[in-house]
Formats: C-alpha cells, sequence, structure tokens
C-alpha cells in the first residue's frame, strides 16, 4: 500500500537521524532535556510542507518555540480563544520570549484561496478560518494598480496578511503587556521559497526590507 511505503520512509528518515545526525548534536540534545526550555523567540508561520523555521533560521534545539496553521494567522484575541492564542499567552508569559515572529511565504495557499474563494467551498472549517485575513484582502484589494499581475496582487496581498497579523498579534494581554514593559518585540516576516530571500518588517514599518549583508552572521 501506498501508505504502508509512506510510513517506511518516515522509518528511513529516522534511521538517518539516529545515525548521522544525532551524533554530531548529541551535547546540545542532552544538555537541552537537563532544563526546562528558554527559546527566545516565538516563531509564527504557516503548515505549508516546505518550510523549516530552524533551516532558515540556522536554530537549534530549544531557540525557537514554534506554532504553524494554515496561512499563519493570529487571531485577535478573544475572536477565535484556542490553539494559537494558548500557544502565544504560553510562550509570553511562562517561557518569556523575547520575540515573536510572524512569517509569511511565497506561493501560499491560503493567499490563493482568498483571491479565489471557492477553492475552498467543500472545505467550510477552511473558509472559517480565513476569515482572519479579511481586511488584508480588503487594503490589498483597495491598493491594487492599474494592470497589476496576479503575481503582484499576491505578493502585496502575502505582505498585508502578515501585517494583518501582527496588528492582531498585539491585542493579546500577554503580548501588549511584555511589549510595553519592554520585555518583547515582534517583527513580520515574508519568507521567498525559490530564492531563499527573507524580507522583514520591524519596528512597526510598513515596508519590508530584504535581510542584508550588514547583519552579524553567527
Amino acid at each position: 500500500m501506498a501508505t504502508d511505503k509512506v510510513l517506511n520512509d518516515l522509518k528511513v528518515g529516522v534511521l538517518e537521524f539516529q545515525t548521522n545526525v544525532y551524533p554530531a548534536m548529541k551535547e546540545k540534545y542532552q544538555q537541552a532535556v537537563l532544563a526546562p526550555q528558554k527559546p527566545h523567540t516565538l516563531f509564527i508561520t504557516c503548515a505549508d510542507s516546505r518550510i523549516d523555521a530552524e533551516t532558515i533560521t540556522n536554530s537549534g534545539p530549544g531557540e525557537l518555540f514554534i506554532t504553524r496553521n494554515i496561512g499563519n494567522m493570529v487571531p485577535a484575541y478573544g475572536e477565535m480563544l484556542g490553539g494559537v492564542s494558548a500557544v502565544i499567552e504560553y510562550a509570553v508569559s511562562a517561557l518569556k520570549v523575547q520575540h515573536v515572529v510572524v512569517c509569511g511565504h511565497t506561493d501560499c495557499g491560503a493567499m490563493k484561496a482568498l483571491m479565489h474563494p471557492e477553492a475552498a467551498v467543500t472545505m467550510p472549517t477552511v473558509g472559517s478560518w480565513l476569515k482572519n485575513a479579511a481586511a488584508a484582502l480588503s487594503v490589498t484589494s483597495s491598493l491594487i494598480e492599474k494592470d497589476e499581475r496576479p503575481t503582484e496582487f499576491m505578493h502585496r496581498l502575502t505582505e498585508q496578511n502578515v501585517q494583518l497579523q501582527l496588528q492582531h498579534l498585539r491585542t493579546h494581554p500577554s503580548v501588549a503587556g511584555a511589549m510595553a514593559r519592554n520585555e518583547l518585540t515582534i517583527s513580520g516576516w515574508v519568507y521567498d521559497i525559490g530564492t531563499g530571500d527573507i524580507r522583514i518588517s520591524e519596528d512597526g514599518d510598513r515596508d519590508f526590507h530584504a535581510v542584508g549583508s550588514e547583519m552579524t552572521k553567527r
């Protein structure tokens, strides 16, 4: 059966990890389990299988607290209290993360569904979830330029969605309190899957800027 092959491939991956990856990082993993986790960043990104937060940030075990969902959404506080809200509250209040990233990406299926809602008509739960990005679609539509291509519209929509989710993030009491005490900062990212480029909006800037060579490398 096809499912048996998939499971077998996963098992092969586990053996590869145990044989070649774990031994080289054994000390890090053993140290990580001896003390409570203390990640410095909460990373909110899309459930898209092509995104690997640890890889694109060159992070190791214990550095990132990650939550993923369709469209890297952050429901405004009180509207859809659930898993995402609980993760945010725990990361900020209990783990004391110092930074929160909301990371969107190119070729996002959620953004495509916003542009073509008929694609999600047979998936009512997905359709309901996408309401968390409705304002982003409205803003993008109001800013559309003459002869703008669909790819350009989607690019703009992806950025507007990240900015909207940052606004929603600020409505969460744990985030608002930590930011008021200067204990927390937030940023919005757009990751280009095809090129590896990452553009970041920080310090309340509405524009996204490429991570440049002037940044300190680890």
